[in-house]
């Protein structure tokens, strides 16, 4: 078993008890349960004291004391696998565990680590719809839209993992101007390609991808063009350029349930009617022309345009309707993804779903920040006339996916990320891919040397069959301080995933694997795995290494990198 969510459970249970929080909140405090490596505070600690101790309005080191009371009188799963516990500090509580506890744990990794790292018993799954990237369909994905394309797919791969239902989706900005504009700049392009007098709109899409498209169009299509309307010209870009996006985000590793067009919303009347909905409630008035929203009503730092003076809705109306639908659909959370630019969206749209009854909580932006190249130390300047990195694709081709979904991923969305090229190029210890790969292959490699000895064979023949291989587990001693310091990390991808689910920081994955890592190495430097002159010990050290290759192994499918077979 994975004595972590057990701790929890009974620890919101105390919460509740001793505050006047139902279950269901005491559940959504951070409460934080750190596995130790330092003999002097436990094998796991708690921050419980210092959470509570403005609620209750005592000492910290008060509320650790009534807390420990009551678990203490508990004699229950998992209370009698905790040897004692003690407070420590200001207001922390430090369990420590018996020694099978470790052994249990280990089986329960190999036979069903889903279960071990997932939702619990009495845990509820959601229904999750993440929306990322949606790049106007007006060119290729930008540099930066990969940043928003790791952070939802991964997202997606954790709540999946850990039990949740998760529907992931690409909005398709394909109505308004820019549209309108991409239509005339492509127009204008096949016009230059048959060798016709063209005019290029201000501001137009300028950009070289529209020349091979204008070329495709031409042999297609030849002089007709010239009798064709301009929706002919707006509908074949974007057609042609929503297949280069796909195509760039499979490439990365990137795939969406759904590609939902805004320009749906406007056909059926969604719009409409969600900005009816708007004035039924007296949440929207006229003004110098225009159609406003009283966004001002829910918190927002000033009222939104819904509908200009001449008629043209704006992208709020849209995002109105876009939302109503998701949570009309019956999913129980919303996640934007959205790039620094949107930053004032998330008062705007919480303000919207607020406005049309649906409750604010259960709309979450999640906004991250610019993304810039460095190679030697110095910034490369992004331009397409110059021909260097503006576009996603250009990462994902030259550093590959696996080290472009790693390196977008290794820094919190709220703070600058620099994506340095040096670095991601090198096939050394450096390039921290290269070294998480290199970790889990060595894990791998010592298993198949094992089956080579001779009393090696059966013991990993066993390993090789989960269930057996548990079984055999209860038989098989931690050798060491060390092994139980790369086991208690392993059963901390438990919290980890866990706060992932539940606050979508999703590059501790990132973080955590490469601490695995370069504590199984560290371990592999110090110890002799396979010694010939003590069986017992070897198998002992064998089983951790199965353990290290299952949890890094279930990392690098949560990150989408690859488990090479060999390096």
């Amino acid at each position: 078993m994975n004595i972590i969510p057990h701790l929890r459970q009974s620890l919101v249970s105390v919460i509740s008890t001793l505050t006047d929080l139902s279950p269901a909140d005491a559940r959504q405090l951070d409460v934080k349960l750190n596995i130790e490596k330092r003999e002097q505070f436990g094998d796991i600690s708690c921050n419980v004291g210092l959470l509570l101790a403005k609620k209750m309005q005592l000492q910290p080191r008060e509320v650790a004391q009534r807390v420990k009371t009551m678990l203490e009188q508990r004699h229950d799963e998992p209370w009698n696998l905790v040897e004692k516990i003690e407070i420590a500090g200001p207001g922390f509580l430090n369990f420590y565990l018996k020694a099978d506890v470790w052994v249990a744990g280990m089986q329960a990794l190999l036979k069903e680590p889903k279960k071990l790292f997932g939702l619990q018993p009495g845990e509820k799954p959601l229904a999750y719809h993440l929306e990322f990237v949606s790049a106007n369909p007006t060119g290729p994905v930008h540099l930066g839209g990969g940043r928003g394309g790791i952070i939802g797919d991964v997202l997606a791969r954790v709540l999946k993992f850990v039990g949740h239902r998760v529907h992931t989706e690409y909005y398709i900005n394909d109505a308004g101007n820019q549209m309108k504009l991409l239509g005339q700049s492509f127009k204008a392009r096949c016009y230059e390609a048959l060798g016709e007098a063209f005019v290029f709109p201000e501001g137009g899409y300028a950009g070289d991808y529209l020349l091979p498209i204008s070329d495709d169009c031409v042999r297609l299509h030849g002089k007709t063009l010239l009798k064709l309307p301009d929706s002919f010209f707006e509908t074949f870009a974007k057609d042609a350029l929503l297949k280069f996006i796909l195509k760039d985000l499979e490439a990365y590793g990137v795939h969406f349930d759904q590609w939902f067009s805004e320009k749906s919303l406007h056909l059926d009347g969604s719009v409409a009617a969600a900005i009816k909905l708007l004035q039924d409630k007296g949440l929207a008035y006229e003004k110098e022309g225009a159609l406003w929203f009283k966004a001002t009503d829910f918190g927002d730092d000033k009222d939104r345009v819904l509908c200009r003076s001449n008629g043209e809705m704006t992208y709020i109306a849209a995002d109105v309707a876009y939302h109503k639908n998701k949570f009309d659909r019956g999913y129980d959370r919303l996640v934007d993804i959205l790039g620094q630019d949107h930053h004032g969206y998330v008062k705007r749209l919480q303000a919207t779903m607020q406005a049309l009854g649906y409750p604010a909580e259960r709309l979450d932006i999640i906004v991250y920040q610019l993304v810039s190249l460095k190679e030697n130390d110095e910034l490369v300047r992004m331009s397409k006339r110059a021909g260097t990195f503006t576009k996603l694709a250009d990462v994902v081709e030259t550093v590959g996916k696996d080290v472009a979904r790693y390196f977008y991923l290794n820094r919190r969305a709220e703070a600058h990320l620099e994506f340095d090229l040096g670095v991601a190029l090198k096939r050394t210890d450096e390039n921290p891919v290269f070294y998480l790969q290199y970790a889990y292959v060595r894990a791998a490699s010592l298993m198949l040397k094992a089956k080579e000895e001779a009393d090696l064979k059966a013991f990993v023949a066993e390993a090789s069959d989960v269930d057996m291989f548990a079984q055999v587990l209860s038989s098989v001693a931690l050798t060491g301080e060390d092994e139980l310091v790369v086991y208690k990390k392993i059963m901390a991808l438990y919290d980890v995933l866990r706060v992932i689910a539940d606050g979508y920081q999703t590059h501790m994955l990132a973080y955590y694997a490469y601490e695995l890592a370069t504590m199984f190495h560290a371990y592999y430097s110090q110890h002799k795995i396979i010694d010939r002159e003590n069986v017992s010990q070897t198998k002992g050290r064998l089983a951790l290494v199965c353990l290290v290759k299952e949890a890094l192994g279930v990392c690098l499918e949560l990150l989408g990198v690859d488990k090479p077979e060999r390096m």
